[in-house]
């Protein structure tokens, strides 16, 4: 008997720190990834993507954890269609060679158990930078349909776009671009 609950006692020791562990996979129907851009410095001019996927690992306790976000590119949509054309083109995001821009964290910033921001890639056009997420709004709790856990935030970067060669219409679209996704994830 002894035996057997010190077996007992052992795997829960070695197990519990597994399960600090979350991983949560990113709802598509409830996250959206936008941007914005100045036009002619009069007005922003903004646009959208309408699929994202990806993976959250989060060990709040150990304050760690990664992203990992793909956003399909020729789901770009601005509005207008003749700037949905531009944009998938070569000049832009070239959607036929470069399906896919993506996020890829290297580190996880914490305010006691709450992410505030994310270090890692991000990679456009085939073109791989370092950028800094900024985390906002980040709470998480159980989701009422699913009745998992769930997580959502806001998150913000800007970029220079001629960093990753959309160097297209300098003179009247700035180099600066915002990005902003808002993000939801339920627990896997």
């Amino acid at each position: 008997m002894r035996v057997r609950f010190a077996v007992a006692v052992f795997l829960v020791a070695f197990a519990a720190p597994a399960f600090s562990q979350e991983n949560y996979r990113v709802d598509p129907l409830h996250t959206a990834a936008t941007f914005s851009v100045s036009h002619l410095g009069l007005s922003l001019q903004r646009g959208s993507f309408g699929k994202t996927t990806g993976m959250v690992m989060l060990d709040r306790s150990a304050r760690n954890g990664s992203i990992d976000v793909a956003i399909d590119a020729a789901s770009v949509t601005s509005g207008s269609t003749s700037r949905e054309t531009m944009l998938k083109g070569e000049d832009y995001f070239n959607v036929a060679q470069f399906p896919s821009i993506t996020f890829k964290s290297t580190k996880l910033k914490f305010d006691g158990d709450r992410v505030v921001s994310a270090d890692g890639e991000l990679t456009i056009r085939g073109v791989t930078k370092p950028v800094t997420l900024t985390v906002a709004d980040f709470k998480c709790a159980v989701h009422p349909a699913t009745k998992k856990p769930a997580c959502g935030a806001e998150v913000t970067a800007s970029v220079k776009r001629s960093e990753f060669g959309m160097t297209k219409n300098q003179a009247s679209t700035s180099d600066d671009v915002t990005i902003a996704i808002a993000i939801e994830a339920i627990q896997q």
